[in-house]
């Protein structure tokens, strides 16, 4: 049975151990066979908020032995974590867990060492001062959730049930983590999503936000790294280097991602068939676009379709 950890902190806010607790701590065999073994791991006396006391939770040196380490968001930014706590999460990773914070949490990881070198997010209010505590980290103010393997981050509260569904989902695949969060009415973004509308690729940055539209009107077409760095005005070595910066990805990477994002899009609201999308989003065939979308998205198309089609049906599922 794999095993999960949460790491609490006194006075921790209710919602930040909801998703945790919620997805982890309820048995849901019916679902995959083992679930996981949850635990509290915390100060003795430590409370959530000011209404109760977790009963009987195991100290921090239970995280060191766990498979998935799930730290919640630190309510206290200006003073450094918790010695103690970060030295815990430091010892699991170095281990072999697997480290996931929540909202502010990711402070933890980067106080930990966990962050260098490594794409991360938090809350959209705090990025900025955690890529001022952690220069080495690569901070994305817009995702929901990043993952880098067995270091992942996710950014305001609701977005600790993006995280956790994802958790769900490389362990025990799309369909447990669809039926889970079925269950708790939410509707998986099984890419990471947004944590808040951007207007383009690069955020603020003006070149990537006036190439985003010209890239939309064009998607259908077999796009290449030139014309992109032509409609850009700049050199294809320079594109790169601006997209890696910026986006944590290449060019091609974030034109596939384009295309996957239209597909999902064409597939929830239009009744076209898998064919006339490969062509509208520049994949050509039904064959690439299902290889594509099925390594992106974790769920062939169809089955996308079927679940997260608009219209009446979706309507009464998530109502």
């Amino acid at each position: 049975m794999p095993t999960v950890a949460l790491a609490i902190t006194d006075r921790i806010s209710l919602v930040d151990v909801a998703a945790p607790c919620e997805i982890f701590g309820v048995d849901r065999s019916d679902l995959a066979d083992p679930w996981y073994d949850f635990t509290v791991c915390g100060p003795a006396g430590a409370r959530v908020g000011d209404w109760f006391r977790p009963a009987s939770p195991a100290s921090l040196d239970g995280l060191v032995s766990a498979d998935t380490v799930i730290v919640p968001a630190s309510h206290r930014l200006r003073e450094s974590p918790p010695a103690d706590l970060v030295a815990a999460v430091r010892a699991a990773y170095e281990r072999g867990s697997r480290v996931a914070s929540i909202c502010t949490g990711a402070f933890v990881l980067a106080a930990a060492g966990l962050l260098d070198g490594r794409r991360a997010t938090t809350h959209w209010m705090h990025t900025a001062a955690l890529a001022a505590r952690c220069p080495e980290a690569r901070v994305d103010p817009d995702a929901l959730y990043v993952d880098e393997g067995r270091v992942l981050t996710s950014a305001g509260k609701s977005a600790g049930f993006d995280l956790c569904l994802h958790l769900v989902r490389l362990d025990h695949g799309a369909t447990a983590a669809n039926d889970v969060a079925g269950q708790l009415v939410l509707p998986p973004r099984p890419d990471g999503g947004r944590a808040r509308p951007i207007q383009a690729a690069g955020g603020e940055d003006p070149v990537l936000s006036a190439l985003e539209p010209w890239v939309a009107a064009h998607l259908h077409r077999p796009l290449t790294v030139g014309e992109l760095a032509r409609q850009a005005n700049m050199s294809t070595r320079h594109l790169t280097r601006k997209f890696n910066a910026i986006t944590g990805m290449t060019p091609l990477q974030w034109l596939l991602a384009r295309r996957i994002r239209r597909a999902r899009e064409l597939l929830e609201t239009t009744d076209e068939c898998v064919e006339q999308i490969a062509v509208r989003t520049g994949m050509g065939t039904a064959a690439t676009l299902r290889r594509n979308f099925n390594r992106a998205v974790g769920v062939p198309p169809d089955t996308y379709r079927r679940t997260f089609r608009t219209g009446p049906q979706v309507a009464r599922r998530f109502a």
